[in-house]
């Protein structure tokens, strides 16, 4: 495979201010409905997802969304992760409409409605009528297939996040951003090195069962988000 970006792409997300009415007079959670992605269909950015791999990914998503961990952030950072500082909705469902794959988005909830959250940023944006669009946010490579731009096998599914039209000045979508690809580095990544893991492990325990939890935490770093630096 070629170098790895994190490739993000934009779709229009049209919200009925009625629905953020009903909710709040109900007291429930705001509740929205879009299209997520396209498959087999060039994108604004010259791109294309073959459908196997864009439903191999919503598949695996489909478990995250299961275990109400789908998370999404406001304005699309340059991360392979998603903060949970930040998080401003997660997606609650997912289907497929032919080969457009549809989500339904919950606003997560704040303790105060006047906190200035990433989520009530957001609903403030909704009641103003700004327009705003969905974004897939994803990790891969692609090569260019007859004048088209394919993404490969090696693509990753990260998060849907909320940003700001691509008519909109300063939106993701610029020549700065590569037409939603940034190359992968480090710095896109949490970072673990080994060398820590041992220093942290000599500090929290003067036992003699350090090597046992020198294990735990190397298994703790074995999951996806982080990356391991020897």
């Amino acid at each position: 495979m070629g170098e790895k970006y994190i490739i993000s792409e934009y779709y229009d997300f049209t919200v009925d201010k009625n629905v953020l009415k009903e909710a709040e007079e109900k007291n429930q959670p705001v509740v929205l409905k879009g299209i997520l992605q396209k498959a087999d269909t060039e994108n604004r950015n010259g791109r294309v997802y073959p459908y196997t791999i864009l439903k191999r990914e919503a598949d695996k998503y489909m478990e995250i969304i299961k275990n109400n961990g789908a998370l999404g952030e406001v304005d699309h950072p340059d991360s392979a992760i998603v903060s949970l500082a930040t998080a401003s909705h997660k997606v609650v469902d997912m289907w497929w409409e032919d080969k457009t794959l549809y989500g339904k988005i919950e606003l997560l909830e704040s303790l105060s409605d006047i906190a200035l959250t990433p989520s009530n940023i957001l609903k403030g944006l909704l009641k103003s009528n700004v327009r705003l669009g969905i974004s897939s946010r994803g990790i891969g490579s692609v090569k260019s297939v007859n004048g088209k731009n394919m993404v490969q096998e090696d693509f990753e599914l990260i998060a849907f996040d909320f940003v700001s039209s691509p008519s909109t000045p300063g939106a993701y979508l610029n020549e700065s951003k590569n037409n939603g690809l940034v190359k992968l580095t480090d710095s896109h990544f949490k970072v673990i090195h080994l060398s820590d893991l041992k220093n942290a492990c000599d500090i929290i325990s003067e036992d003699k069962n350090i090597d046992d939890k020198y294990k735990n935490l190397l298994e703790i770093s074995k999951n996806d988000f982080w990356k391991i630096i020897k």
